[in-house]
């Protein structure tokens, strides 16, 4: 038996029957068909970012963490692409594309999660006009359930891009990226009512908002390409000398909220609850604005000050303010304190068939709940008010979905499962959670 696997919040546990690396395509395509022999079950691993357990089995963990780097330089459709190892992380990435003068469109703030993790289940940054890294794919190479190395045909792209790891081991994929810009990032304090208004949104590339529930006051964050020669944009020496100044006061520019803030919102959660909405009240009314320049992937990267478990809902954008007003409603009128801001984003229409914002504009509801506190009176809680309001839940949150579920809110179901019957007939890559929302 393998060790124990457990994710980045420590809330899943698994002990695989084995957890294995290999090295090149054809390891992999050899532990998928030995594990079919044996009846056992295989799931790729990379950071272990997500709060659902699709990665949890107690057949084989397949390791990718050799599968790094960027491969090739492309173009298609006058785009510039890149070849990307599904192992590779996120930071490796921005990184590799910056020696390149090339960005992601769509800015990503984690640099821990890998590419292949990322994709399987949608991952998104915050912008009207922007997708997830999924509508970045022009291309993927996987290992299918027959242990079979197979390029992706165009017909099964919108399967395969957002597929929960329910059509193969994903070794490689292509993506349209754009050419590196620098950015200036703004946070400010903005009231909620002005934040839930569509104007907030719209107004930049790059928009987002953080709102504890008892606080009238919304924590902002928006970025703005800065000009080739603008005055305004600093050095890079500069922004960094900023960014470390900000860091010394406890508020770094690229977090929603200043680090040592919350911090503070979850010491003061599990020591004296009660007091937690008068915390979070001065944390909204204390926050200041400050900003920096940079490139894109640089000024908003946010590690997270804390680890926590997480609910996020796809909203019909119409939906978001709304949806956001209740749901903050609920959890103060039910007096379930939250020591972490609820997050609000935004994002285009996915053409991926099982991406939570397939085949409409969306706005993004986040609930976290520091790790130590009890998590689930506050995401049930989220779960009734969100599913009310036409949300659906991201695929790396926590969430009560159910294949009944999924069938109802995505149309397109029955295409995927005769890809899946394709790409995996005798279900290798299945686990208890796949079958949970997706059926068997």
């Amino acid at each position: 038996m393998a060790a124990v696997w457990t994710n980045w919040s420590g809330g899943l546990q698994c002990r695989p029957t084995a957890t294995v690396r290999p090295l090149d395509d054809s390891g992999v395509s050899g532990v998928v068909r030995r594990a079919a022999e044996r009846g056992q079950a295989v799931r790729p691993v990379g950071a272990g970012h997500s709060f659902s357990a699709l990665a949890v089995t107690d057949g084989v963990h397949v390791d990718l963490s050799a599968f790094r780097g960027v491969t090739a330089i492309g173009a298609r459709s006058g785009r510039p692409t890149v070849r990307v190892r599904a192992g590779t992380t996120l930071g490796e990435l921005h990184s590799e594309l910056a020696t390149r003068d090339l960005a992601l469109e769509a800015p990503l703030e984690l640099a821990a999660p890998t590419v292949g993790g990322a994709l399987a289940v949608g991952m998104h940054g915050s912008g009207a006009a922007l997708g997830s890294l999924s509508a970045a794919v022009v291309g993927l190479r996987l290992v299918d359930g027959k242990g079979r190395l197979r390029d992706v045909a165009p017909a099964d792209l919108d399967a395969a891009r957002t597929s929960l790891g329910a059509l193969g081991v994903v070794l490689e994929a292509e993506l349209a990226v754009v050419p590196a810009g620098r950015v200036r990032v703004t946070r400010a304090p903005r009231p909620v009512d002005e934040v839930l208004d569509d104007g907030f949104w719209d107004a930049h590339p790059v928009a987002e908002a953080a709102v504890f529930p008892s606080a009238p006051t919304a924590l902002t964050r928006w970025a703005d390409p800065l000009l080739a020669h603008d005055p305004d944009d600093d050095t890079e020496d500069a922004a960094e000398a900023d960014e470390a100044r900000e860091r010394s006061l406890g508020v770094t520019v690229a977090g929603a909220t200043g680090r040592t803030a919350l911090g503070g919102a979850v010491v003061v959660e599990r020591a004296l609850p009660r007091l937690v909405p008068r915390f979070n009240r001065a944390v909204s009314r204390l926050a200041r604005t400050v900003s920096a320049t940079g490139p894109m992937y640089r000024v908003l990267s946010s590690p997270p000050a804390v680890r926590f478990e997480q609910t996020e809902w796809a909203l019909p954008r119409a939906a978001l303010a709304a949806g956001a007003r209740e749901l903050l409603a609920a959890l103060a009128d039910d007096g379930l304190e939250v020591g972490l801001p609820v997050r609000l984003r935004v994002g285009a229409p996915e053409s991926g068939w099982l991406h939570p914002a397939h085949d409409r504009a969306t706005g993004w509801v986040a609930v976290r709940v520091p790790r130590g506190t009890d998590h689930a009176p506050v995401l049930e809680r989220a779960w009734r008010v969100l599913r009310d309001h036409g949300g659906r839940p991201h695929w790396a949150s926590r969430s009560d979905w159910t294949v009944e579920d999924t069938a109802r809110a995505y149309p397109r179901l029955p295409d995927f499962r005769r890809v899946r019957d394709d790409y995996d007939p005798e279900r290798v890559f299945a686990t208890p959670e796949l079958a949970e929302v997706l059926g068997d």
